[in-house]
C-alpha cells in the first residue's frame, strides 16, 4: 500500500511539474545577410542572462529565426535581440534602442517579432552629458575591482571656489549620465534633471557621483561579504578622496546615496547601517526581497532608537517590478512600524504602468532629488 501511494504521489509531482511548465516559441522576422546569426538575450539562463551572443535562434530560411524554450507557468521573462552584441541590437520603428520585451508566462505561446532596424542608436548620443562632467578612470580599491569614476559637477562650480556642495552618490555610474555607456543605450538623465531642478530653484546646487559597477555587481550590491567590502571601498575609501578634491559638505547630513534594483538595496543598507555617513537614500524598485535575498528582517527585528535619515522609496508595475511589489510592501511596512512617516522622513511612490528599466527610473528622478535637495522656504 505504501509503495503504490509513493508510486501515485510520484505520478502527481511528475504531472503537476510538467503541467506548470509553458512552451514559448520565439521566432523573428527580419532581412539580414545570409550569413547573420540572430541572438536572443534575458533575465533567464535560458536567455544567457543577458549575455549578447550566447544564445543563437535557430535559421529557418533566408528570413526568419526561432527558438522554442519553456519557462513555469507564472514566470516573468524580459529580452532583447541582438546580431551579436549590443552595438547591433534590435532597434524599434524610429530607429532607437528600445525598452526589453517583458512577458509574464501564463500558457503555451508564440511570439512573432517583425524587425527592420539593427544597430547602435545610442552611440549617436556620445558626450550627450548637460553639465560639468570629470572622470576618475580605474579608481582603486583595497578589497573591491578598480572601476571608473564619474563626477557631475553644478553650473559655476569651477568660478565659485569658496562654494561647498551636498554630494549624491549613485550606483551604477555608468547609466545615470550618459547613453552611450549605460548598459542598454538609455541613462537615467539624472544631469538633466537636476540642472534644470537647479536653475529654476526647486532643488540645492549639488554635486553627483557616479560609481561604476563591475562584474561582481549582484554580490556587491547585497548584504554579503564583499557588499561590506564595497561599502567600506565607498565610506573609507572614494568619499574621502571625493572630500578631498571637490568643494563638497562632507557631513551626514549632506551625503545621500542612491541605485536602482540592487542598488536601491545596497543604498538602503548603506543609510540603514551607516547612518553617521548617510542621512538619505534613494531606492528606486529596490530588491528588498526576493528569491534568496531578505533584507526586511534586520529592519523589522532592530530595536535600537530610531533611524535619523530620509528614505525615498518607489517601483513600478510591470514585469519584474510585480516580483518586487512584496518585498517592499513588507518593507514599508516594518518601516512604519518603526516610526517612519510618509512625506516626513519616507516618501513612497508607485507607477504602476512603469517597467524596470533606465527609461522608467529617469521619469522618477526629479522626485527623490525634490524630496533630499530642497530649498527651505
Amino acid at each position: 500500500m505504501k509503495i503504490l501511494f509513493l508510486a501515485a504521489w510520484i505520478f502527481s509531482f511528475i504531472q503537476i511539474s510538467i503541467l506548470s511548465q509553458c512552451k514559448i516559441e520565439v521566432i523573428v522576422i527580419s532581412s539580414l545577410p545570409s550569413n547573420q546569426k540572430v541572438f536572443i538575450t534575458g533575465n533567464k539562463p535560458e536567455l544567457g542572462n543577458w549575455n549578447p551572443d550566447k544564445i543563437p535562434l535557430n535559421k529557418m530560411n533566408d528570413s526568419t529565426w526561432s527558438k522554442i524554450f519553456e519557462f513555469r507557468t507564472g514566470e516573468v521573462v524580459e529580452f532583447k535581440f541582438t546580431a551579436g552584441s549590443w552595438d547591433e541590437e534590435a532597434l524599434d520603428e524610429a530607429g532607437k534602442v528600445s525598452g526589453n520585451i517583458a512577458l509574464k508566462v501564463s500558457k503555451d505561446s508564440v511570439l512573432v517579432f517583425c524587425i527592420d532596424k539593427w544597430g547602435n542608436s545610442h552611440l549617436n548620443f556620445e558626450g550627450q552629458i548637460t553639465g560639468n562632467v570629470r572622470y576618475h578612470k580605474n579608481f582603486p580599491g583595497r578589497s573591491v575591482l578598480s572601476r571608473d569614476i564619474i563626477v557631475w559637477l553644478p553650473s559655476g562650480y569651477d568660478e565659485l571656489s569658496d562654494k561647498y556642495y551636498p554630494v549624491l552618490y549613485m550606483q551604477d555610474g555608468q547609466n545615470v549620465f550618459d547613453p552611450s555607456t549605460s548598459s542598454f543605450g538609455i541613462d537615467w538623465q539624472i544631469d538633466e534633471v537636476a540642472d534644470s531642478l537647479i536653475k529654476t530653484k526647486s532643488i540645492k546646487d549639488i554635486i553627483i557621483v557616479g560609481i561604476y559597477n563591475t562584474p561582481f555587481r549582484g554580490v556587491e550590491y547585497n548584504n554579503t561579504t564583499l557588499g561590506s567590502a564595497y561599502i567600506n571601498f565607498i565610506i573609507e575609501e572614494l568619499k574621502p578622496f571625493i572630500d578631498r578634491v571637490y568643494n563638497t559638505l562632507p557631513d551626514r547630513q549632506n551625503t545621500a546615496i542612491g541605485g536602482s534594483s540592487s542598488g536601491g538595496l545596497i543604498s538602503f543598507i548603506m543609510a540603514w547601517e551607516h547612518s553617521d555617513v548617510f542621512s538619505m537614500a534613494a531606492c528606486l524598485s529596490p530588491a528588498f526581497k526576493i528569491k534568496k535575498i531578505d533584507y526586511v528582517a534586520p529592519v523589522k527585528f532592530y530595536l535600537g532608537a530610531h533611524k535619523d535619515i530620509m528614505l525615498y522609496i518607489d517601483n513600478g508595475g510591470i514585469g519584474l517590478e510585480e516580483q518586487l511589489q512584496p518585498g517592499i510592501e513588507e518593507m514599508l511596512s516594518a518601516l512604519k512600524e518603526k516610526g517612519f512617516v510618509q512625506g516626513k522622513d519616507i516618501l513612497y511612490f508607485k507607477d504602476s504602468s512603469a517597467e524596470h528599466n533606465e527609461s522608467a527610473w529617469a521619469k522618477r528622478v526629479y522626485r527623490f532629488l525634490e524630496f533630499m535637495f530642497p530649498i527651505k522656504k
